[in-house]
């Protein structure tokens, strides 16, 4: 694999850590500005808002720039919001950070993912994409934790300036591996038009249905180990790193399945996220299989990602860019639709193993999209996962590069 790509998993990392810091930094956040948890932790949600709506603005903003040059401007829009995080003098400057930080978000991992296909054979596009995204799943493992680790023992403000950190060695990283391909040829108007596909509909909704089942059960996971499974509040954090361990094996196996049959490993990762999550039922009365089952489940989450993402850049044909971006903003939505539901059905006095259910039934609906899809695209007679034709590939470009 081109060594550009762990410049750009280096970035992704760098946007990971930042995306779920706030949850350990939660605390020391709502002592500094004198405000409650729920306030502090509307810099969450904020977050999340900013990819949804930054994604696809961003990206239409520079749709004429060439995808190196749109990388770097992101990534110092990154460590410019960060700045103004560790600095931040009041809970308004830091979420104005926070939504600055998310605008670069979303249109870096769209982008991203798009560079990392060409940087690559086409038969290894998902591999490649995976890589990328093992920076997100890393920061799970080591980014958040370290980052914790920081705030609360050096301040909340050093956390951001070490993240602001991660942005100056990535955007570094990319200028000096990422090769510089030629303009897009696309404006604002070409990629606009991909948005009439109902495939690419399609696609959008698998990726929100099918992530957020995801989401649905670990907002909710300590709640479940500690009052259902028996853990003490001390052993939690262990079983959400093997988790997040989970996550960091996944992505990997998932490309390479993706690359040897697309939508075949979207059918049979949906399909054991769904058994996954009806298994959590039985097994999270057991320590031992509980723990177990949610490490696969961390596997099988994060494994449906390359595929996901490799789906929308086949859809999204002549608009690579814009589809990769609104898939990022369609994960997210994921992220907010499925605690939301999760939330609800706790509230409705159906126990804290309810996100379990909930989260299969979501990913049954998203694989019934994902079967939509493939229909459609059998009776079009399409290639089941090929690539377009004309998509070019900065393949020789980037080994020449490097």
């Amino acid at each position: 694999m081109p060594l550009a790509l762990l410049a750009l998993a280096l970035g992704a990392f760098g946007i990971g850590t930042t995306e779920f810091i706030i949850a350990g930094l939660l605390p020391e956040l709502a002592a500094d500005f004198d405000t409650s948890i729920p306030t502090a932790g509307l810099l969450v949600s904020g977050y999340a808002f900013g990819v949804v709506v930054g994604a696809p603005v961003m990206t239409a903003l520079g749709a004429r720039s060439p995808r190196k040059t749109m990388l770097l401007g992101l990534m110092g829009l990154f460590v410019a919001a960060h700045l103004l995080s560790a600095l931040a003098p009041s809970y308004g400057a830091l979420m104005v950070g926070r939504i600055v930080a998310s605008f670069a978000h979303g249109a870096y991992i769209g982008i991203g993912s798009v560079v990392a296909a060409e940087l690559v054979r086409p038969e290894k596009r998902a591999s490649a994409i995976a890589l990328m995204f093992t920076g997100l799943s890393l920061a799970n493992v080591v980014g958040v934790p370290f980052g914790t680790f920081l705030g609360q023992n050096l301040g909340w403000r050093s956390t951001f300036w070490a993240v602001a950190g991660i942005g100056v060695i990535a955007f570094a990283g990319i200028a000096l591996l990422v090769p510089r391909g030629p303009r897009p040829q696309a404006g604002v108007r070409r990629e606009l038009k991909a948005f009439r596909s109902g495939q690419l509909w399609l696609v959008l909704a698998m990726t929100a249905l099918g992530w957020a089942p995801f989401l649905a059960i670990v907002t909710y996971v300590a709640p479940l180990l500690t009052d259902v499974t028996g853990f003490s509040k001390g052993a939690v954090p262990i079983v959400i790193t093997l988790l997040g361990l989970g996550m960091l094996v996944g992505g990997p196996i998932g490309g390479r399945f993706a690359d040897r049959a697309l939508m075949p490993s979207i059918y049979v990762l949906l399909g054991m996220l769904i058994g996954l999550s009806a298994l959590l039922l039985v097994t999270a009365h057991n320590r031992i299989a509980a723990a177990v089952t949610l490490t696969l489940f961390g596997v099988v989450a994060s494994a449906m990602i390359p595929p996901l993402q490799t789906r929308v850049l086949d859809k999204a044909v002549g608009a690579e860019a814009m589809g990769s971006a609104a898939n990022v903003a369609a994960f997210n939505l994921g992220n907010a639709v499925g605690p939301f539901l999760a939330g609800l059905a706790i509230d409705a006095g159906l126990g804290l193993t309810s996100p379990l259910w909930v989260g299969a039934l979501i990913g049954a609906a998203g694989l019934g999209v994902a079967v939509i899809s493939g229909a459609a695209d059998r009776a079009a007679g399409l290639a089941r996962a090929g690539a377009p034709d004309h998509h070019e590939n900065r393949y020789e470009v980037g080994q020449r590069a490097l």
